[in-house]
């Protein structure tokens, strides 16, 4: 083991993850790529930048105390895959002339291995078949394969998302857009088959890191389980030994009885997302978000005495001045109400007024002010604290939809 210091500097080091290769020749610049080669995040002068699976390129910057991602123009995307490669191709000198080193925390590295330097080096050249135009290509091929991948809830974005469905079977709560753009559908289990081996040829090597899978889109779980049982059997022979996790709605998910979460966790369900976004009624109904507080309290009751981890999600700032109060104080009262354990999971998330959305004509019409910055932050805080003092076994986490990248 080497500690860095101030005279020899630090090595060219290298991360040789389960699901990822990372590579760093300065500590400014850091680079990782997938199983199957493709770079996946840049670190670059303190940016955060991220592929997508259509090879859009992403950073991400904070604006007005809130994560925000935006697309880089096609020039700067073509700037970075080739900057990928070239830190790849210096991996390579640095390996072959021994100054590469393997990572071990903060500051500390090791020589590799034999056989690491073996695994090492058949990564590399994996890594070294992706020009930047092959690149750009995998987007024709991402578009074969998928419809838009609206949004995950944090805990998914690592996991090979199946889309059983498009869109949502709602589709008319105000402050929601992810889904205007297509009808709801189901997709029958033959075509299911052959969407999910199409994502699996898609991913190649690095379905492999992905240990879950989300079946999409907007909730999908509002099928019945006659329909739902032949699309988790695909699931289990092409991504086996995988959990599955979906979102539902309160509206969907009271239709089934307890014994149907039962059926539906013996073939692989392991986790549910509820959109709770609010304890109030009188904002869920400003929202056009069907079902109740009360509502949503029994499907969790449900939903974990079926045996199944559960993330619920509340929007912070939601409803802006007018519903403030009654928005913190209702939501902790419903908290209060759900048997959340440990594992299970407690999101907010950082409400962005979407362009062309109903809620932002409403609110303008209405005179719904948004929350100033510090009245967000502080409503932050008090639905953090609401939430750990009620569930103290659950973990609480921020959520920032524009963070998404798939």
């Amino acid at each position: 083991m080497t500690t860095a210091t101030a005279s020899e500097g630090a090595p060219f080091l290298v991360s040789l993850g389960p699901g990822a290769t990372t590579l760093s020749r300065d500590r400014s610049e850091v680079v990782t790529f997938d199983l199957e080669g493709r770079p996946q995040t840049w670190v670059v002068g303190g940016r955060t930048y991220k592929r997508s699976l259509a090879s859009d390129v992403f950073g991400r910057r904070t604006v007005e105390g809130v994560r925000r991602r935006w697309r880089v123009d096609a020039s700067d995307a073509d700037t970075h895959f080739r900057h990928a490669g070239q830190v790849a191709a210096a991996a390579e000198r640095a390996l072959a002339e021994g100054r590469l080193r393997r990572a071990e925390g903060a500051h500390r590295w090791r020589e590799l291995s034999p056989s690491e330097a073996a695994e090492l080096t058949h990564r590399l050249r994996s890594i070294g078949r992706w020009t930047p135009e092959r690149l750009v290509a995998e987007r024709q091929r991402f578009l074969a394969t998928y419809q838009p991948v609206s949004i995950l809830p944090p805990d998914q974005y690592g996991a090979v998302v199946l889309q059983a469905t498009y869109g949502c079977s709602w589709n008319r709560c105000t402050f929601c857009t992810f889904y205007q753009d297509r009808p709801f559908q189901v997709r029958e289990p033959q075509a299911f088959a052959e969407h999910a081996r199409a994502v699996r040829e898609l991913l190649g090597a690095a379905a492999d890191a992905r240990d879950g899978v989300f079946l999409g889109d907007g909730n999908a779980l509002v099928l019945s389980n006659a329909r739902l049982a032949p699309l988790f059997e695909v699931v289990r022979e092409v991504f086996p030994e995988r959990g599955i996790a979906s979102f539902v709605d309160v509206f969907g998910g009271e239709r089934k009885p307890l014994s149907a979460w039962r059926e539906l966790a013996e073939l692989g369900l392991d986790r549910v997302t509820l959109g709770l976004e609010t304890g109030s009624r009188e904002l869920l109904a400003y929202l056009n978000k069907p079902g109740t507080p009360d509502d949503a309290a029994l499907l969790v009751d449900t939903l974990k005495a079926a045996g199944l981890a559960v993330s619920v999600i509340l929007m912070v700032g939601v409803g802006g001045e007018r519903f403030a109060d009654r928005h913190v104080e209702e939501s902790e009262a419903v908290l209060a109400r759900l048997p959340l354990a440990a594992g299970d999971l407690v999101y907010l998330s950082p409400f962005v007024v979407q362009p062309g959305s109903v809620y932002r004509a409403q609110a303008e019409r209405d005179g719904v002010r948004p929350l100033a910055p510090e009245a967000r932050d502080a409503q932050l805080a008090r639905l953090r604290a609401a939430a750990r003092r009620a569930v103290p076994a659950a973990t609480v986490a921020l959520y920032a939809i524009d963070e998404f990248v798939y």
